[in-house]
């Protein structure tokens, strides 16, 4: 079977092609460029839980040692701290920031070792012709070449080739919000802690320009970033030198800090949403497929999701035959979850941005504020928490056996320890991105025994013969504990980590059911009499 061609070799592209191989599916990567990144220390990237440990899975780096896991958070207003937040050395929830180029070198670098992935760079999308068997791709380039394909994503970024050619609109807004940016090196009070600060003192004159954030990154360099008054104005050397001295100044005391600039930049928000990520066999993720990056959560990590959803069906139709409820599925999870965080930053930024607001006339609105701010810098809340797939056509009809535990149907799984078939310790994240299904028994004391002793113990026996005869390859795993689940549950997790569903006890033909259900199975036909090519 033909290959999937990916046009764009950022971070998305590269991490779909990795995560495609993973699962035994060949990739044609088309990059435009040379196949080198441009180091720029002022761009950038915040990658929560789930993303650093998915690109750690890929890569097989562990990306902290090339960034900084923040050791804290700090929010101040005017030279009020408002909040702070300590995180643990190896806390998983801590924020995860790290050079662009970096992270983009790591993945090139596990590429060059994965035989599935072809590389091609220099070569331009200029045109795609689908037909029910497949995709067919031009390049432009030192030779034009016509490119063979099962399926074709488009990670092509902004400005999306594959996107125009397939006429799909891009509606949004332009410009939300500008920030100017600098990557220096110096020494700030803070040491490995994010900091946002509202309102600076010596910035009172100017209320519109008055937040600014610093994010650590290894060897002492620091990200500035400054919130820019609405407008075009362009933002000159001069004055950038003026607000690194002036800040600097303002928050170590010393009226003559010493730095060294790295790299400047001015980054723009935008946000914006592809009407369709999926038109037959072409497809659409990161920057190609929406916009977005308020409140320092980076439109990277949205992109990274998107990848992981897509990666698995995208297997599960190239080895197993087109799966028309299954891709489709794609859109219908990842477009509803991206279109809330945009609902949200939309809502919620006149009120944060406006020169008033509430905070003159509500008590602790300020406070508020800043809560609203946190969440969306630390990946939490509706500003920057990982969706869930609550709504999912994928979701299986209630189930006799269903409980409740702390992870909601569709929301990402707890990382807990679990003991893998071959009787060896690993956490539930590492089996992730293999295809396979997950099944988790939940049996307090397995962690302390042997394997051979509680493997053909108890209820084993039969939840193995149940998992054997699922209509999807799954792997059985056992547990000591997982939040909220009684002992002797039964977990059902997608291969991109969201919980299907919590079972009391080994009940066959539940899991069978919310099994078939998860892959498309129970809608199949259906679906695909009004699927096809679009």
């Amino acid at each position: 079977m033909d290959p999937v061609i990916i046009v764009g070799a950022g971070p998305v592209g590269l991490t779909l092609a990795l995560a495609l191989a993973r699962q035994e599916v060949p990739t044609v990567v088309l990059d435009e460029g040379p196949g080198k990144d441009e180091v720029r220390p002022a761009r950038t990237v915040v990658l929560r839980e789930d993303t650093a440990a998915l690109l750690e899975r890929l890569t097989a780096v562990a990306l902290g040692e090339h960034g900084v896991r923040w050791a804290g958070w700090r929010s101040l207003r005017r030279k009020q701290v408002m909040s702070e937040i300590a995180f643990d050395e190896a806390d998983p929830a801590a924020p995860l920031h790290i050079a662009q180029h970096v992270l983009t070198h790591a993945l090139r670098a596990a590429i060059a070792d994965e035989p599935l992935v072809k590389m091609v760079v220099d070569s331009r999308l200029d045109s795609i012709e689908q037909e029910r068997s497949g995709v067919t791709a031009h390049t432009r380039g030192p030779q034009g070449t016509w490119w063979r394909g099962s399926y074709l994503v488009g990670c092509d970024g902004t400005r999306s080739a594959v996107r125009k050619l397939q006429d799909i609109r891009f509606p949004g807004r332009t410009a939300v919000e500008r920030h100017a940016v600098a990557a220096l090196r110096a020494e700030l009070p803070w040491a490995g802690q994010a900091l946002l600060h509202r309102m600076p003192p010596w910035r009172q004159s100017v209320p519109s320009a008055g937040e600014v954030t610093a994010r650590p990154l290894p060897d002492g360099v620091w990200r500035l970033d400054w919130l820019l008054p609405p407008g075009k104005d362009l933002v000159t050397p001069e004055i950038l030198v003026t607000r690194i001295r002036e800040t600097l100044a303002g928050w170590t005391g010393d009226p003559t800090p010493a730095y060294d600039l790295l790299d400047t930049g001015v980054h723009t928000v935008h946000h914006r949403l592809a009407r369709r990520w999926r038109v037959g066999r072409v497809f659409l993720a990161g920057d190609a497929a929406h916009l977005l990056g308020a409140f320092g959560t980076q439109g990277l990590d949205e992109g990274l999701r998107d990848a992981d959803n897509l990666a698995w069906k995208l297997a599960v139709s190239w080895h197993h035959g087109p799966h028309e409820a299954l891709l489709d599925s794609y859109q219908a999870e990842r477009r509803a979850v991206v279109a809330a965080r945009l609902r949200a930053a939309d809502q919620v930024l006149p009120v944060l941005r406006s020169g008033g607001g509430l905070r003159h006339i509500v008590p602790g609105a300020a406070r508020g504020h800043d809560g609203l701010l946190t969440d969306g810098h630390l990946g939490r809340g509706p500003l920057g928490a990982p969706g869930a797939y609550a709504d999912s056509p994928l979701a299986p009809r209630p189930l006799e056996a269903e409980i409740p535990v702390d992870t909601p149907p569709g929301a990402p799984v707890t990382d807990v320890r679990v003991t893998a078939e071959d009787g060896s310790f690993v956490q539930l994240r590492d089996r992730l991105g293999r295809g396979a299904l997950l099944v988790v028994l939940v049996a307090p004391g397995t962690g302390v025994w042997d394997r051979k002793h509680w493997v053909s113990a108890g209820v084993m026996p039969r939840l193995a013969a149940a998992v054997t005869a699922l209509p999807h390859p799954a792997e059985l795993l056992v547990a000591e504990s997982y939040p909220g689940a009684p002992a002797h549950s039964v977990l059902l997790v997608r291969p991109d980590g969201h919980l299907v569903t919590a079972l009391s006890g080994v009940r066959p033909a539940d899991l069978y059911a919310a099994a078939e259900a998860t892959v498309g199975g129970a809608v199949k036909e259906q679906a695909a009499a009004g699927s096809g090519v679009r």
